[in-house]
């Protein structure tokens, strides 16, 4: 029996549809999800050599509306010109190189690395969503919590970053900042300068405690130091567990002075990822000309290395 052309092309598009598992859709969303019938809906339509990583791209044509779109259309890059840098940029910026060494490393404007600061941010963000999602199935018994305290372009500005682990597994559960008023000698230079300056510390604890809340055990252990605010929310989130604190020791010259001089550190896991946030962030050193300008760069700048340190260093699935 002698087969056409015209068969042989249908024959060859219905194999596309099983082989891509029916992943690929129009973007004019006319393959719905009902597709018992087994039609092939997309045919090949050549390839397009794309300079941003020199690779080849397969296009595909709707056979339904006629649209044509390829596998990257759907991709979280799709129309970067410089996806090369994505992935070196993530470590840097996680390895405490600043945005304008990693501009001149990579060759790149600054004005591009803070885009691609934005996007990875956003991709790190749904990566720990999804982490969080994974963490429930094995919930955390062992909880830490306490702040580090960082600054707005001048000391007389001052920011504060919850952070919240699983001390047994190492893992950074999240980290949320706040604004907080100027304190000690600084105070009233601080009020005279720049006026009273909002405290959003308790709307950041509030923040930090729902994110983390349906993957901590009931009946969890948690240990903070003895900040004043803490028992509130762990009260209200965590009513079953068993909360322990302890008195604050003076910070010593290694870990950026987050380490304590003590020789049973009780707290020495959050002390130590703290220290590990100030190592790994440049804005956050102690001695350090980068300062951070804006809070929500700082923000998009933890959910990075968050996303770095747990996936990365931790190797966690």
């Amino acid at each position: 029996m002698r087969t056409n052309i015209g068969t042989l092309q249908l024959l060859n598009n219905f194999w596309i549809c099983i082989k891509e598992g029916m992943k690929l859709k129009c973007p004019n969303n006319c393959l719905t999800k009902c597709s018992s019938s087994m039609r092939p809906h997309f045919r090949k339509d050549g390839f397009y050599f794309r300079k941003s990583d020199s690779r080849k791209i397969q296009r595909y044509c709707c056979l339904l509306c006629g649209k044509n779109f390829s596998r990257a259309t759907f991709s979280s890059c799709y129309r970067q010109k410089k996806r090369r840098v994505n992935d070196i940029l993530f470590k840097l910026l996680s390895s405490g190189v600043s945005m304008r060494r990693a501009a001149i490393l990579l060759n790149i404007h600054r004005n591009t690395v803070k885009k691609k600061m934005n996007f990875l941010a956003e991709k790190a963000e749904i990566t720990h969503h999804q982490f969080l999602k994974k963490l429930e199935n094995q919930p955390v018994e062992h909880l830490q919590i306490d702040d580090l305290i960082t600054t707005e372009h001048t000391k007389l500005k001052p920011l504060s970053i919850s952070v919240a682990i699983d001390a047994k597994r190492r893992f950074i559960l999240s980290a949320e900042v706040s604004t907080i008023p100027s304190f000690g000698l600084l105070s009233k230079k601080s009020k005279r300068k720049y006026g009273v300056r909002p405290n959003e510390h308790k709307a950041g604890l509030s923040k930090l405690f729902f994110k983390i809340k349906n993957v901590i055990n009931k009946k969890t252990i948690i240990k903070s130091d003895e900040h004043q605010s803490y028992p509130e929310f762990v009260s209200r989130f965590f009513p079953d567990s068993t909360y322990q604190r302890y008195k604050g020791s003076r910070g010593a010259i290694v870990g950026q002075g987050e380490l304590k001089k003590i020789k049973r550190d009780p707290l020495f896991m959050i002390n130590h990822t703290c220290a590990m946030l100030r190592a790994n962030i440049n804005r956050l050193f102690r001695k350090t000309w980068c300062t951070t300008k804006d809070p929500n760069m700082l923000q998009k700048h933890l959910n990075i290395y968050i996303d770095f340190h747990n996936t990365v260093l931790l190797k966690a699935s």
